[in-house]
């Protein structure tokens, strides 16, 4: 396909419908115009998207025609309608474009804890140079269960929360950088091992993933997505495509904004789950249950919301009717 002969050809109803958009009032034949040259642009877009995904064009195009929705429900998206489209388009749209780099980033992180755990369990030497066998007995019997019942539900709810909070915070603040994100990721690594290890060894295997992975899945997920997150960041500068880097930040730092609301609600979900459903008196099979459905819910969540979204051309960035002017110009 002729990518610059298919944009000549076009190019008149993107301009019409740009022209329209932007247009107060509007007539009654204007608005009937406006609905059909929509269909006629979202055709095009479709086309494009299968036959010459043009990265630039295809964000322009998708700007004007969610624009053109908005124009064509007859007034600007109302705040609850802002919070559902965030919901059910931008932030899941965001997740899956960028789900390559957080999934790598959990099977990089699992592989690593299991190697390390394999290796500690091999070397009984490094847990008593790090522990004395009172402490390493406090923990297996007492402070490992006792962390997540020492303190009300709703308090260590709050506290679990505001906890994880910072941590996928420093991820997606720091991703600009780089290593700060990996160092994050290793501490919280070599901690997990070292408990993990050290549970095992003395025969609470069950306890310590019984414990761990009602909340843990969806949390440590929560993390592995802002630390994926933030290392794309680092990445949009480092090899920014088709963009300058400045405009590469700018799209790949919206949509950090995006993923670190998101995550809120998500953390929100993890730490209720902590504070009130792994120390409960529930039997470990129905308190992993719960931990496994939260866990789907949220892969369901990204590839079904997510994919669908991502397809209509949401990306996950918050502004990306900023390329307009100069995808316009270019082409």
């Amino acid at each position: 396909m002729d990518l610059d002969a298919y944009v000549t050809a076009r190019q008149g109803d993107w301009e019409r419908l740009r022209e329209l958009t932007r247009r107060r009032p509007l007539t009654g034949a204007e608005a009937d115009d406006l609905i059909e040259t929509y269909q006629r642009v979202a055709t095009d877009l479709s086309v494009l998207r299968t036959r010459a995904p043009d990265p630039q064009l295809i964000s322009w195009l998708s700007s004007l025609l969610a624009r053109a929705r908005t124009r064509t429900s007859g007034a600007r998206v109302a705040s609850w309608q802002g919070v559902a489209a965030f919901i059910t388009e931008r932030f899941p749209a965001a997740l899956y474009r960028l789900r390559w780099w957080w999934l790598t980033a959990a099977a990089v992180n699992v592989l690593v804890v299991a190697v390390m755990i394999w290796w500690l369990l091999d070397n009984p030497v490094v847990e008593q140079s790090l522990f004395t066998p009172e402490e390493v007995d406090q923990l297996v019997r007492h402070d490992f269960e006792n962390y997540y019942s020492e303190y009300a539900a709703s308090h260590f709810t709050t506290q679990v929360w505001i906890n994880n909070v910072w941590v996928t915070a420093l991820c997606l603040a720091f991703g600009v950088l780089g290593l700060p994100v990996i160092l994050l990721l290793w501490n919280n690594m070599v901690n997990l091992a070292v408990i993990g290890s050290i549970m095992i060894r003395h025969d609470h295997t069950g306890h310590f993933f019984g414990l761990l992975l009602p909340h843990g899945l969806l949390e440590l997920t929560a993390v592995f997505v802002a630390a994926g997150v933030g290392l794309r960041l680092f990445w949009s500068w480092v090899a920014p495509g088709h963009l300058t880097r400045p405009q590469s930040m700018a799209h790949e730092g919206r949509t950090a904004g995006t993923v670190a609301l998101g995550l809120v609600g998500v953390l929100l979900v993890s730490g209720v789950i902590e504070g009130f459903v792994t120390p409960s008196p529930l039997p470990t099979w129905a308190r992993l249950g719960i931990g496994i459905l939260a866990e789907l819910a949220f892969l369901a969540y990204v590839f079904g919301l997510g994919r669908a979204a991502h397809l209509r051309g949401h990306t996950g960035d918050i502004d990306i009717s900023l390329l307009e002017d100069r995808v316009a110009s270019a082409h």
